[in-house]
This record gives C-alpha cells, sequence and structure tokens, in this order.
C-alpha cells in the first residue's frame, strides 16, 4: 500500500530540480549540433537524439529521487504497470523531454522541458522551462502558478475580437489542412493569431497574459499536463468542447469571460473535427 501522497511542494521541488537539469542537457546538445534525428508519426513529425537524452536523463533522476513512482514520456512511453495508477495515493511523473522538437531543429529559441506530477490521476505540481532562454513557469494545484517569484494572472480582455489568440498545428498534412479552415474563419473575429510551434510554451504564455487564449487539437498529455496546471492556476478556464475534459481532441484555455464565446465559435467550426 502507498503511503500518503507527498505534498504538491514537495514533489514540485522534484521536479524543479531535474527540469532544469534535463533543460541544461538540451541546451548543451544543441549547441554541440543536433543529431540523430528520425522520424515518428510523418516524415515532419522529428525526434532527435536529445529528446531521447534528456528523457532517459529525467527517467533517471526521478527513479533515483522517487523510485516507487511511475513516468509517463513521450519516447518511452508509460514505465508503470497496468493497475499501478490505481494504487492509492499513486505518483506518476509527465514528462516532454524537448516540447518544440522543429523549434530545436532549426535553432529557434522555443523549446522547453515540461514536466507534471499527478497523483490519483490528478496534476498536482509542474513545470515548464524554456530550455534555450532559462525562462520558467511552475504552478501548484491550489497554489498558484508563477514565474520568477512573480504570481501570475491571466489576460483580463473581455472582447474576443481583441483577443490574441495562440495556436498550433498536426504533423499530418490532412489535418493541417482542417485546421487551416478553421484558421481562416477564426481570424476575422478575432484580433490577431500567434504560432510558437511549443504547447506547452504556449499555455504558460497565456498564463501570464502574453497571449490572451489558445487553443489546439491533438495535444497528448505530455503537451498539456504541466502547461494545462499553470494555465489554469493562473485563472484560465483550461477545457475542451461540450464539457469535455481538454485532451487530444481539443483544448480550450481561456480567461472566464472569453471561455465560452471562443468555445462555441470553435464549436461552430468544427476545430475538434478532421483527421
Amino acid at each position: 500500500m502507498q503511503d500518503t501522497a507527498p505534498a504538491p511542494g514537495e514533489l514540485l521541488e522534484i521536479a524543479l530540480v531535474v527540469a532544469r537539469e534535463a533543460a541544461d542537457t538540451a541546451r548543451v546538445m544543441r549547441v554541440e549540433g543536433v543529431s540523430g534525428v528520425t522520424t515518428k508519426s510523418t516524415r515532419t513529425d522529428v525526434v532527435t537524439a536529445a529528446d531521447r537524452a534528456v528523457e532517459r536523463q529525467v527517467l533517471a533522476a526521478l527513479r533515483e529521487a522517487r523510485p516507487q513512482d511511475t513516468v509517463l514520456g513521450e519516447e518511452y512511453g508509460d514505465s508503470g504497470g497496468p493497475d499501478r495508477s490505481a494504487v492509492p495515493g499513486a505518483v506518476r511523473w509527465i514528462v516532454d523531454p524537448i516540447d518544440g522538437t522543429v523549434n530545436y531543429l532549426y535553432g529557434l529559441p522555443q523549446y522547453a522541458v515540461s514536466l507534471a506530477a499527478e497523483v490519483d490521476g490528478v496534476v498536482v505540481a509542474g513545470v515548464v522551462r524554456n530550455a534555450a532562454t532559462g525562462d520558467e513557469w511552475t504552478a501548484t494545484r491550489g497554489g498558484g502558478a508563477y514565474r520568477a517569484g512573480r504570481r501570475l494572472r491571466c489576460s483580463t480582455e473581455t472582447d474576443l475580437g481583441q483577443a490574441l489568440v495562440a495556436t498550433g498545428f498536426g504533423y499530418d498534412s490532412a489535418r493541417r489542412v482542417h485546421q487551416a479552415r478553421v484558421l481562416a474563419q477564426l481570424i476575422p473575429q478575432i484580433r490577431d493569431i500567434r504560432r510558437f510551434g511549443a504547447a506547452a510554451l504556449d499555455l504558460c504564455l497565456a498564463a501570464e497574459g502574453a497571449v490572451d487564449a489558445y487553443y489546439e487539437k491533438g495535444l497528448a498529455a505530455w503537451d498539456l499536463a504541466a502547461g494545462g496546471l499553470i494555465a489554469a492556476e493562473a485563472g484560465l478556464r483550461v477545457a475542451g468542447l461540450a464539457g469535455a475534459a481538454a485532451g487530444p481532441d481539443l483544448v480550450i484555455a481561456a480567461p472566464p469571460t472569453l471561455f465560452e464565446p471562443l468555445h462555441d465559435l470553435l464549436a461552430g467550426l468544427d476545430a475538434s473535427g478532421g483527421p
């Protein structure tokens, strides 16, 4: 039987140490030159030697710090058995070793290590660290979201027509075609769109009000876990369509005053549809 689950703050302290060291590795490997580039789901869905090396480093560090926990990672999957998550108080870590791998490949300074801790299926602590710049966002459930010691509050914009909205696109060309159609009909009804190429960073930028809202189809757990908590703790509503939880079908992160109009617009445009 698992002991009482650790406090979110305790898990965040572990996450900070692990994510910072992982980000350092990613940055150093980028300076030394990107290598081992292969593809996954499509020919544009790249993975590098650094993605794999950073995730192995995170796995090793978490195994040393909390050997009883399990880890879900983008590159190596889930380390737990089928019944492990059902143990009361079980901690599962969710890691994206390099969110924004295409940016990493091209040397664009928007790529991040994302690490979250989940207890009984609920994300309770998370950190996103931009490995290129050192910018770092953190949150604990019920404890707020922070960047450099400053508590984050989301945008106070109330007019969707004046909202700067971030989004992203999938790797499958057919999905991109559908997403482009949605975007073409959305953009006349908002201020403008931004696309940075790293979902975790998009969520953090929404958390601090650098963009007013964010939406995207196709996010995996490692894309959403840490950034989604940071966004929610900054006051954004983070959900899917028609009362569904945020997930692969669609993620919307918007201030409460913008959520419903953005939700209804995206629903009408079939943003969760297509491939």
